[in-house]
């Protein structure tokens, strides 16, 4: 345990990637199996402990610290496994003892009840120095925050060896851990690993955003313009079994399996292949809002009620197998044309169709079509385009987000004006800053009349250099403390005005405004407006309906895009 918490400490202040990726390779190359596949799994997501919970890790420190102290140093640190790590009074000699092994905390994670937790945290606690601690909160809890990505992770596996990243993305699905044949088959000792699942996982091909230098570098007949649906991306993988009988399955584009909260879509699947495409709720024949799609996700069974009153869709985007020939080595078009002779032969109950293709002349024709894709070819759906997507005719179906075969090019968003209300410490490499905001409009007649009321929150949008200017704004106009959350003044005269980006409104009963926000962002602080003329609750409301995705006017071919930014 100790090697693997010295790992995640450097990888917690390495800011290069390459320099990741060759801390993560050299523990691999040290550490002996199975301790280092345990690593991978944590480091990849693939471990989850039901019954560690934060709220027993602030049990636990309550009963060895000041409540009071804690809780002060807890908000002066921002992250709970660090103040923990850092306050907990381990019994003299203890924390001198050998360590167990990260395989034997998985497995005692893993298997132990409720019941026996709190005395086994307690124990490996104080047998932990502060390092080992943090990372063992760290892992039980689920958020590591060390700026490694599952994708990083396996690039330094595919160092042990001469494979490439995407040989090992392709590989990996159906393994589990702690991955023997996945490390033998890298270093060159091993087969290559094989699935026995007939229908498993493919990596799924990303997009980047459009840029306008971009733009200029592109030849547009080059490539083909589809819309991009306002869904989750899914993968749905049907073949026949060991017994003959077809397995179908639907992945979420992180590979989870989805399937059973959408068993009426599964059961209506007649295809042998796999399809990539967005999961939607088609009611009326018409597609419906994400917040409709809402009602039947992150649910792991589904009532027939719910089955009827939000029927579930997949528009198809593109073919990865065909009755068990593998097409992500043919280019797009080839594999359009087998995916439009599938679909025409397995319409799937009205359950399955195609997303279909954009003609364009030019890129000022296809920012016509994005900013009003009603007038080219979407109709009655077009209130569910996000944008549009564009994929090179000869591009091949490869794992993770290569630069240059795909990218997405969203429509303009939403804006208001609004006001800061409230501010909550972030995380990780933000827990020293106020960065999750709570924002609000006037209620009244006129702007600055009536009442503040919450519209949405947002923690990205900013650079760095705004982020400590909003932070140094919450620190010195707090007017009230709600546990870890600020009140800051906002009333007509005196504020911060931010503008606030958003994809798309729906009504909500779970908030006050009876709103709410599709990915709400800072676009820009506005320290040159009172907040007596912030926008109000009228102006969002006239955005529901027909309203909430009129043309919007198109710039000559591309607007520069401001960072998600803020990372630090």
């Amino acid at each position: 345990m100790n090697r693997f918490a010295a790992l995640l400490d450097r990888l917690a202040y390495e800011p290069r990637r390459n320099g990741k990726i060759r801390l993560i390779a050299d523990y691999f190359r040290h550490t002996p199996d199975p301790e280092r596949g345990w690593a991978l799994a944590a480091l990849t997501g693939a471990l989850s402990f039901r019954n560690a919970k934060p709220g027993l890790i602030r049990q636990l420190i309550g009963e060895r610290t000041d409540p009071v102290l804690f809780a002060l140093s807890y908000d002066y640190v921002g992250d709970l496994s660090e103040t923990v790590a850092l306050m907990w009074p381990a019994p003299h000699g203890l924390n001198d003892t050998e360590p167990p092994s990260l395989e034997a905390i998985v497995h005692a994670f893993t298997h132990m009840g409720r019941a026996e937790m709190p005395a086994v945290l307690t124990s490996l606690l104080d047998r932990l120095d502060e390092t080992g601690r943090w990372a063992l909160l760290k892992l039980i809890t689920g958020g590591l925050r060390i700026g490694v990505s599952a994708r990083l992770a396996k690039t330094a596996v595919a160092a042990l060896g001469d494979h490439a990243p995407d040989a090992i993305e392709l590989v990996w699905p159906g393994l589990a851990p702690p991955y023997a044949e996945l490390f033998a088959w890298a270093e060159g000792h091993g087969p290559k690993p094989e699935t026995e699942d007939p229908a498993p996982f493919r990596p799924v091909m990303l997009s980047h955003p459009l840029e306008e230098a971009d733009v200029e570098k592109l030849d547009p007949a080059a490539f083909r313009a589809e819309w991009k649906w306002d869904g989750i991306r899914v993968q749905a993988a049907r073949a026949a079994g060991p017994d003959g009988r077809h397995v179908t399955r639907l992945y979420s584009r992180t590979g989870e399996d989805i399937s059973g909260a959408f068993p009426d879509l599964a059961e209506a699947l007649a295809f042998d292949g796999v399809v990539d495409g967005e999961l939607l709720i088609l009611r009326e024949e018409r597609v419906q809002s994400f917040n409709v799609l809402q009602q039947r996700l992150n649910r792991k069974t589904v009532s027939a009620k719910l089955m009827l009153e939000f029927p579930a869709h997949i528009r198809a985007y593109d073919l990865l197998v065909d009755e068990g020939e593998d097409l992500r080595e043919q280019p797009f078009d080839a594999r359009r044309a087998r995916l439009e002779a599938l679909i025409s032969a397995h319409p799937a109950e009205g359950r399955l169709d195609l997303s279909p293709l954009v003609p364009f002349p030019s890129w000022d024709a296809l920012a016509q079509a994005r900013a009003d894709p009603a007038a080219h070819g979407a109709g009655a759906d077009a209130e569910a385009v996000e944008g549009v997507m564009l994929k090179r005719a000869d591009s091949l179906y490869l794992p993770g987000r290569p630069k240059g075969p795909w990218w997405k090019w969203k429509r303009d968003p939403h804006s208001v004006d609004a006001v800061l209300m409230y501010a909550q410490r972030g995380h990780g490499k933000r827990s020293s800053y106020y960065s999750d905001y709570t924002f609000g409009v006037w209620t009244g007649e006129t702007s600055g009349t009536g009442e503040l009321v919450p519209v949405g929150k947002a923690y990205f949008g900013f650079t760095d250099a705004e982020l400590i200017e909003i932070d140094r704004f919450v620190r010195r106009h707090t007017v009230n403390r709600f546990g870890p959350v600020r009140e800051v003044v906002h009333t007509p005269t005196e504020g911060l005005v931010v503008e606030v980006a958003f994809e798309g409104l729906a009504r909500s009963t779970r908030h006050r405004s009876g709103l709410a926000m599709r990915f709400p962002r800072i676009a820009r602080l506005r320290w040159d407006k009172p907040p007596g003329e912030a926008d109000r609750l009228e102006t969002l409301e006239k955005m529901i309906g027909d309203e909430s995705h009129a043309p919007r006017t198109p710039a000559a071919v591309l607007g520069k895009q401001r960072s998600p930014a803020g990372e630090m």
